[in-house]
């Protein structure tokens, strides 16, 4: 650790997750023994933490536990994978090998497309392993660093539109996402059997003993703000002078995670460090990530991440430490604005000429259903495709650079197989839910399999009060752990346990405030009764124009989250 500022690490016993870093050997742990063991389906001891650095998370499928645990069997152990995409590009060979590995080797036969703008796998058993990990290195993609106390996958505005600064952006998450890899050579040995060329390892930037806590890092084009900033501890927004790419602003420090109960955790918005020319983009990333592994908190992981480091030791000693690291000074920043979030569902042409089709896929669960075979359509469009597949972190899907020869032909096979129709509503564009039960260990309350019903009551709601053609920026996460981002909704619904969610109101369609709790542990037909209520309200006195979330703030039926680090927890006033 650094030797200055000494009274900004956090003294005390260690977390045990850091034991378990320090002890791994560079991330290596006994996996490959574990791969070995097939009396269980599980990794045991620390491999169960160790995996999720090289992309996987344990879980089983709680729908099922309880009856395989009568018939004396143990929980049916699968690993999730997040592949390593960033921008979410993803050329369609790859997706053809993704799609295969998907229908042949997991429990599910899904592709899902993630809040984090890349895909996963979900139940993959013991003996699928290692081949998923051949199978996607032979196509050119990883999924190191898509977890644990790392630098995680890079998101960068998905907007093939404005094909020059995009393409500039994009370059810059790569970049930035091969400079914050681990340099371990834990992955390619475990997974690719690869040989060990160096008799140590060294990880410069992370340090043996890695991050204290996950670290998630973003490319912004305004005005989209489709990766939410405010989520995220790093943030780079792209300024851009005559089309082209000149520098970023530097946001620090936002995240949305929380405890329930524990009110020194809480959402948070990212600070406004200054601005930057291109050059400084590395050092300066390396510069945050470092002061936060020297800073952040070893002894409480609810309290590692960088928003808390940020509140501990305050914005600007924080900011000052990013600038001595870098040798970098910030200036001002450059003026930038956000006017939504939302992907552009659709048809778009771009700069270039070329046509851009976002696909609507309802939670990112790409799988065919009776009447909507969503799996095949994708896979027969890669098949004719010549442009690339973008996933956003929205968790839709982009067929981008398509011909003028190829539009029709595509449109067509996308209306054949339900990827597009002219029914889907705007309410529903604008929800999102993280996965959920039955997969996620975490899970109190469901997120992705409660969503599309409770999406149809609100365009109900909307209909009643002769609103049909508004949307809520509505989202709903199984756990405070925030991977649906409902810290950044209008209405937001965070699990609490089964059927209950803590309702929050207030965030705007921008994304740069969060909610406030209106309603804690409530039932879903609760829910539904007061945002009919609210919804009637806004119907009949907003002004002209007004967004839901604004409405709410402006009739105080909630007070605006300014600092969430000292106001979250405030008692609601309500007026209704």
């Amino acid at each position: 650790m650094t030797t200055d500022n000494k009274n900004f690490v956090v003294e005390g016993n260690l977390a045990d997750n850091e034991r378990l870093k320090g002890q791994s050997n560079f991330l290596r742990g006994t996996i490959a023994e574990d791969l070995n063991d097939d009396l269980t389906g599980a990794f045991v001891g620390d491999n169960f933490q160790l995996i999720r650095f090289h992309g996987m998370y344990q879980q089983d499928d709680r729908d099922i536990r309880a009856e395989r645990a009568k018939q004396k069997l143990e929980p049916l152990q699968n690993v999730m994978l997040r592949a390593r995409l960033p921008g979410g590009i993803i050329t369609t060979q790859q997706w053809l090998a993704i799609d295969k590995f998907a229908e042949e080797k997991s429990i599910y036969g899904s592709i899902r497309l993630t809040t984090r703008q890349t895909f996963q796998f979900h139940g993959v058993l013991k003996p699928n392993v290692k081949p998923m990990h051949q199978m996607l290195n032979q196509v050119g993609v990883d999924s190191i660093a898509t977890a644990g106390d790392v630098n995680r996958n890079v998101l960068c505005t998905s907007n093939p539109v404005e094909s020059e600064v995009h393409q500039e952006a994009y370059e810059w998450a790569k970049k930035i996402s091969e400079h914050l890899l681990p340099k371990t050579r834990a992955y390619a040995e475990i997974w690719l059997d690869g040989e060990k060329t160096e008799t140590t390892d060294h990880e410069p930037i992370l340090g043996n003993n890695y991050l204290p806590r996950k670290f998630k890092t973003t490319v912004v084009i305004p005005p989209q703000n489709d990766v939410d900033v405010h989520a995220n501890d790093l943030n780079f927004v792209a300024i851009a002078e005559n089309g082209k790419l000149v520098g970023f602003n530097v946001l620090v420090g936002g995240g949305l995670a929380m405890t329930h109960g524990d009110t020194s955790t809480f959402p948070r918005k990212a600070d406004d460090f200054g601005y930057i020319s291109l050059e400084h983009t590395l050092a300066v990333a390396a510069a945050v990530v470092t002061t936060q592994r020297d800073w952040g908190n070893r002894v409480n992981r609810k309290n590692a991440k960088t928003k808390y480091t940020l509140e501990r030791v305050g914005v600007e000693n924080f900011k000052a430490e990013v600038e001595k690291r870098a040798g970098v000074v910030f200036a001002k920043s450059k003026p930038f604005e956000f006017t939504s979030r939302g992907d552009r569902i659709g048809w778009v042409e771009g700069v270039d000429g070329k046509h851009h089709l976002t696909l609507f896929i309802e939670n990112g669960r790409i799988l065919d259903y009776p009447g909507k075979t969503l799996k095949t359509g994708c896979a027969e469009i890669a098949k004719i495709h010549t442009g690339d597949f973008r996933l956003t972190a929205n968790q839709n899907l982009i067929v981008a650079g398509v011909t003028t020869e190829q539009k029709a032909q595509i449109e067509h096979l996308a209306r054949e197989h339900g990827l597009m129709s002219d029914d889907v509503s705007l309410q529903r564009k604008d929800s999102m839910a993280c996965v959920s039960l039955p997969t996620c260990p975490l899970a109190m309350a469901e997120a992705e399999r409660y969503l599309p019903d409770a999406v149809t009551q609100i365009e109900e709601i909307l209909a009643k009060h002769g609103m049909p053609d508004e949307s809520i920026i509505y989202r709903v996460t199984g756990c405070p752990n925030g991977c649906g981002r409902a810290m950044l909704a209008e209405v937001g619904l965070v699990g609490k346990g089964p059927g209950k969610y803590n309702f929050h109101l207030g965030g705007d369609r921008q994304g740069t405030r969060i909610p406030r709790m209106y309603r804690e542990n409530i039932d879903e037909k609760e829910i539904m009764s007061e945002l009919d209520d609210l919804i009637g309200r806004w119907s009949k006195e907003r002004n002209a124009g007004e967004a839901f979330g604004d409405f709410l703030i402006r009739a105080e039926v909630v007070k605006p989250v300014i600092n969430s680090a000292k106001d979250f927890y405030d008692d609601p006033s309500y007026s209704i």
